[in-house]
């Protein structure tokens, strides 16, 4: 049976604000739901980070589609609040891999992170080394941006700036293993030399950074296993 609703939506006075549009959907069965979601399931299941990739280029159509799909992502006001900043430049990256492995260098040398936190990476083989940031042939960054900054020099407040970028964020990495790309989430921590290469304005933060391309022929990856879904799903309590 529809649902009855007691007020319009949107009411009168909304939509002559703001304009709307009939959303066009097209309802599935239950066999067909069941057997897109399947699909879309072991499609991303069979994902994994990749840590060694090939030099290959890799087009720039592909990295403009991903990030137009990352827009696709709900945000807080349909505020967008994100920039993705691209590279295939040898000299940017290099100064990448320069600035973060300095970074990572103090974090597993230098004990900034503690010793429960680099024995929780240990199977994944992690150390400061970072070639891949070199290799890779793009770096897409990803910023969060904080608040609006205008051409008139007023800004205005961006809102769940940091739930919108991570959306966004999966969005982009479900998108580039549907085209058959591989990548990585980065966070060499603290980030704001990326800041500094790319000549980002201060209401931009680094939110994570994106090494892009095919991975290399015969790598390796850990042979991880994702939690089963009654210690991640409650139903029914």
């Amino acid at each position: 049976m529809a649902e009855k609703y007691e007020h319009p939506y949107p009411s009168p006075e909304l939509e002559s604000q703001h304009p709307f549009v009939t959303y066009e959907h097209v309802r599935l069965t239950e066999e067909e739901m069941a057997s897109r979601g399947a699909d879309f399931y072991e499609e991303l299941e069979s994902r994994r980070s990749v840590r060694m990739f090939s030099s290959d280029p890799v087009p720039q159509k592909l990295i403009e589609l991903a990030v137009k799909t990352a827009s696709t992502a709900p945000s807080g006001a349909h505020k967008q609040p994100w920039t993705f900043v691209a590279t295939q430049n040898l000299e940017i990256k290099k100064a990448i891999r320069a600035a973060a492995e300095k970074e990572e260098e103090i974090n597993y040398l230098e004990n900034r992170m503690n010793e429960e936190w680099q024995k929780a990476l240990a199977p994944l083989g992690t150390d400061h080394h970072k070639e891949f940031l070199e290799i890779a042939p793009w770096i897409v960054v990803l910023f969060e941006q904080r608040y609006e900054s205008h051409s008139d020099e007023t800004i205005s407040k961006n809102y769940y700036v940091k739930e919108s970028v991570g959306i966004a964020a999966g969005f982009f990495i479900a998108a580039l293993h549907r085209m058959g790309l591989a990548t990585l989430t980065h966070t060499p921590t603290p980030m704001k030399f990326l800041n500094e290469i790319f000549e980002r304005p201060k209401n931009e933060r680094p939110f994570v950074l994106f090494p892009v391309g095919y991975p290399l022929e015969g790598v390796k990856v850990p042979d991880l296993k994702r939690k089963d879904l009654d210690k991640i799903f409650i139903c029914d309590i």
